[in-house]
Parts: structure tokens; C-alpha cells; sequence
């Protein structure tokens, strides 16, 4: 699942459907046969398309592990990062580009890079999404409370499906696609919730 977009942002056929690189992205049959050959067991889903949290919770309900929400966002020298944290964490965006090393305030990315970068459209952010990443054009973070979880369940490239992996190999995945995830506490907690409600 993913925050909120503008409608410009989260308009799926403004989006083009090809890797940077000119190459198709992966579709769900090829990630889940390169779990499999990772010697990965994992546990697949299909569901109707959700495109948001509040949208996702009767599928989540369902499903025991942690869920994530996706965050792929920039800053103004074009670097580009995929936040991938628990489904309700609160990650304040006003202060995030502190926490992950922007150079600047960041904002979410577009259609047409998400495509060009991750394979995917607006709705279908996910944490498998970096195996389209050839070129290494975007950082993975990870929100450290997400892994307290033994298993994560993530969309696999499509908003349709979601998949249930073990923490470990999620970890291994990304590591072994190039994109080793940075993990970060970038969650608020309650008590830094109370405060910014008092400030």
C-alpha cells in the first residue's frame, strides 16, 4: 500500500510502461519464480486491487505479519528514495529528508519515474519493486519497526496480490538484487506524536 498521491501523481495511465533502460519490467510470475529459485517459501494472495491503507484493511485483516505501506519519494537534486514501513507508522514528511539524507525537502515522485525506475504504477509501490532498479537510481530504507515482524506481506509488482515473506528473506532479496536497504528509525513514536501535537 502507499500514501496518498496528488491525482497527477497517482493517474496510472500517464505513466509509460517500459524501464529506464528500455527493457519490461518484471511481472508477478518473474519475482515469484526468482524467490523460488532464491529458495524462498512464500505464501501468495490474490485479492481485489487496493490502492491505499484504508483501502487495503479488510485484506490486511485477513492476512497475519506486518503489512507495508510504500513511500517513493525525491528531493531536488533528483535523488530518489522507496520508504518501505509498517502500514500505520506515521512518517512525518516535513522532517523525513533529515532522517534519510536528502538534500532537500522531499516530495513524492511521479508516474513516469516510478515506471522508468521501480516497474510499477501509481498503487502498486512495493518493497520487491527495486528488482527493476537496474540502473541503481533509487535508495531502499526501511522504517526499523517494521522488523519486529518474522513475516512481511508486500505486493508482488501488482496491487492485486499481496505476498507473505520471511523478514530474512526479504532482506536477502534485496540484497541480492543491489539494493541492500538502509534501516532507519523514521516512525514516529507516541510520545514524538504528543509533542508535535503540542508545538
Amino acid at each position: 500500500m502507499e500514501e496518498t498521491m496528488s491525482e497527477s501523481e497517482n493517474d496510472a495511465s500517464a505513466a509509460p510502461h517500459g524501464l529506464a533502460d528500455g527493457s519490461p519490467p518484471a511481472t508477478p510470475e518473474q519475482l515469484l519464480a526468482l524467490l523460488d529459485t532464491l529458495g524462498m517459501a512464500v505464501e501468495t494472495h490474490r485479492h481485489e486491487p487496493v490502492f491505499t491503507v484504508e483501502e487495503s484493511a479488510h485484506v490486511t485483516a485477513q492476512i497475519p505479519g506486518g503489512h507495508t505501506k510504500n513511500l517513493f519519494v525525491k528531493d531536488k537534486k533528483d535523488n530518489y528514495f522507496l520508504i518501505v514501513a509498517e502500514n500505520h507508522a506515521r512518517i512525518p514528511l516535513n522532517r523525513l529528508h533529515g532522517l534519510i539524507g536528502a538534500k532537500s525537502r522531499v516530495s513524492f515522485g511521479n508516474g513516469e519515474r516510478l515506471m522508468a525506475f521501480l516497474g510499477v504504477l501509481p498503487g502498486s509501490v512495493n518493497a520487491f519493486a527495486p528488482m527493476n532498479d537496474h540502473g541503481n537510481r533509487v535508495r531502499v530504507i526501511i522504517d526499523a519497526p517494521l522488523l519486529r515482524f518474522d513475516r512481511i506481506n508486500c505486493h508482488p509488482l501488482i496491487n492485486s496480490m499481496t505476498t507473505t515473506i520471511l523478514r530474512e528473506d526479504l532482506l536477502r532479496f534485496l540484497d541480492h538484487v543491489g539494493h541492500t536497504p538502509e534501516i532507519l528509525q523514521l516512525s514516529e513514536t507516541a510520545e514524538e506524536n504528543v509533542e508535535a501535537a503540542a508545538e
